[in-house]
């Protein structure tokens, strides 16, 4: 099994253990690429796609783990985009 398709089905899951960086990882073998944050961008991050889709999120701190709430988001915003498809 691919990378991206371990990957898929732990997103799929919504685990309370995903980290970051696997969000991130996912994201990015999907297509999307963090945009650029400003002097001021805190811990929101920007994720656009090859179509300048756009998804906000927020970098959990101090713990290195994603919300279900956030985990859900993505799901939804890759569904809506044809990312992944809704089983």
């Amino acid at each position: 099994m691919a990378k991206r398709d371990k990957l898929f089905e732990r997103l799929i899951s919504v685990p309370n253990d995903l980290t970051w960086e696997e969000l991130v990882k996912f994201l990015s073998l999907c297509g999307d690429t963090e945009i650029a944050k400003g002097k001021t961008g805190g811990s929101r991050r920007k994720f656009s796609d090859a179509n300048n889709n756009i998804i906000s999120l927020h970098k959990p701190h101090p713990k290195n783990i994603v919300k279900v709430y956030a985990i859900r988001q993505v799901i939804e915003f890759l569904k809506e985009k044809g990312h992944i498809r809704d089983e």
